[in-house]
């Protein structure tokens, strides 16, 4: 077992495929990032205990596959990032430009 100390925004690697983050709390709680591979089974000790279920092999709880979208809501959803890309750049560019700057 490891205890650490950690302040928001620090985070744990375990393994190579995760990644725990720390990001914030208060004296009775804390807040917490998992970002880890579908595959792997995480479950809060709570919802253990409501089921009855113990954290052994075999015990694993049962995800839904993710439901495709279809081609053209993927289109739809490329061309909208791509149009905030495109506004995040112009207003960067702007903020940037040193004629601005000059009142020019």
């Amino acid at each position: 077992m490891l205890k650490l100390t950690v302040k928001a925004g620090e985070y744990l690697l375990v393994g190579e495929n995760v990644k725990v983050v720390f990001t914030g709390g208060s004296a009775n709680n804390m807040h917490v990032l998992v970002d880890a591979p579908k595959s792997m089974n995480i479950v809060r000790s709570t919802a253990l205990e409501k089921y009855g279920m113990a954290a052994d092999p075999g015990n694993e709880v049962k995800h839904h596959r993710d439901r495709k979208i279809s081609p053209e809501a993927q289109e739809k959803i490329k061309a909208i990032l791509m149009e905030e890309r495109k506004k995040a750049r112009r207003e960067e560019a702007a903020r940037n430009n040193p004629l601005r700057r000059y009142g020019g």
